[in-house]
């Protein structure tokens, strides 16, 4: 039996693409006849210029002149101090634009911060006081932390990261202090000078500054009932002096270890 041909597509487009076509013509005849009867009021589109120049810098004649050596041009921009301009603008580097009252609120929240950390100072330099550990633990607060400086001759052999005995009742003063003050994170960050090691345990201060970190982190634990989850230890090795290191004074005060005790109000 033979197969049956199928039947050939009539010629010619489909007849709803006629109907569709008509159907444009007559919107697009529509919306010109509306733009026609239209008026444009001059002043107002002026001022919609004048925004758009003044938010976005949009400037007629393809070049105009923001300051000294700050030109924008066929679209390649010349900025010499362009912090200082996006902060004149009323801008953040990111483009945010930063009100009064957001700025007022950083301001207040910045002061706030401030007097807690300094009211937390002062009752952590009481209790040092009582305890006669003065000359043992420098303190030092910011707006986001209180600092305990403990010296590293006082809790460390030179290239060794096992506590010495007499800095033990260091600690558990220190340990006191963290139960009833610290009410947020706390971070051990150990450090050292930049002399290299020649010990067997430790090849580097990375490894050493790490591990006596961790020996102040391991022994707190063991005489207080702070959680661990809010504590954490890290080896800075010589990367932070705060002396200078080409003298015997200056890598003394470099091989430290601080605890900082961050406050509520903070934002870490």
């Amino acid at each position: 039996m033979a197969n049956r041909k199928p039947d050939e597509p009539p010629k010619g487009a489909p007849a709803w693409q006629s109907t569709f076509a008509d159907l444009m013509n007559l919107l697009l005849c529509f919306f010109v006849l509306l733009f026609s009867m239209s008026t444009v009021d001059a002043q107002k589109f002026e001022e919609v210029v004048a925004s758009f120049n003044q938010t976005f810098s949009i400037f007629s004649a393809g070049a105009t002149a923001i300051g000294d050596g700050i030109l924008i041009s066929n679209g390649v921009s010349q900025l010499n101090e362009l912090d200082d301009y996006i902060n004149s603008t009323g801008k953040m580097d990111d483009g945010e634009i930063v009100s009064e009252d957001v700025a007022d609120a950083q301001q207040q929240l910045e002061e706030a911060q401030l007097e807690e950390a300094e009211e937390l100072a002062e009752k952590i330099q009481e209790a040092i006081d009582e305890t006669g550990m003065e000359e043992d633990i420098d303190l030092e607060f910011n707006t986001q932390y209180v600092q305990l400086t403990l010296k590293g001759a006082l809790l460390f052999d030179s290239g060794s990261a096992a506590l010495k005995e007499e800095a033990l009742p260091v600690l558990d003063q220190v340990g006191v202090i963290l139960e009833r003050y610290a009410e947020g994170t706390i971070e051990i960050e150990g450090h050292t000078d930049n002399v290299p090691m020649s010990g067997v345990k430790y090849s580097n201060n990375d490894e050493l500054s790490a591990g006596r970190a961790l020996s102040v982190f391991n022994y707190l634990l063991s005489v207080t009932s702070l959680d661990p989850a809010n504590i954490k230890h890290a080896g800075r090795g010589e990367y932070v002096p705060i002396a200078d290191n080409s003298t015997a004074e200056g890598r003394a005060k470099n091989r430290r270890v601080e605890i900082k005790i961050y406050t509520p109000l903070s934002s870490y």
